[in-house]
């Protein structure tokens, strides 16, 4: 019997793996695949493609979509909620730097 291999498991685990077809990404969302194409043509999320020219979305960037999703249904148009979830990422990033710099400033 072959060796099996640890590959496919550990895809199951990786956020950025492109696993979701756009329809699967749209049911799971609750949305339609044309709210996907739009997030991708305001560049919040570009997924990658099959072999085939077929979109796929990784976790991660379906959770981008899920927020994206949130602030729509709150009434914010998609071009300024894509903005938001820029400039949210923007925020958390510069924080995170922030903090690296603190600590490392406060080391002895």
């Amino acid at each position: 019997m072959p060796p099996r291999s640890t590959r496919p498991l550990d895809n199951l685990d990786d956020d950025n793996y492109p696993a979701y077809t756009m329809g699967r990404a749209a049911e799971m969302l609750g949305t339609t695949p044309a709210f996907l194409r739009a997030l991708d043509d305001h560049r919040l999320i570009t997924p990658l493609r099959s072999e085939g020219g077929h979109r796929r979305y990784t976790r991660y960037q379906l959770r981008i979509a899920a927020r994206a999703r949130q602030l729509v249904d709150a009434g914010t148009q998609i071009e300024a909620a894509c903005r938001i979830i820029n400039l949210e990422n923007q925020l958390e990033q510069a924080q995170h730097l922030n903090e690296q710099l603190h600590t490392h400033n406060t080391t002895p």
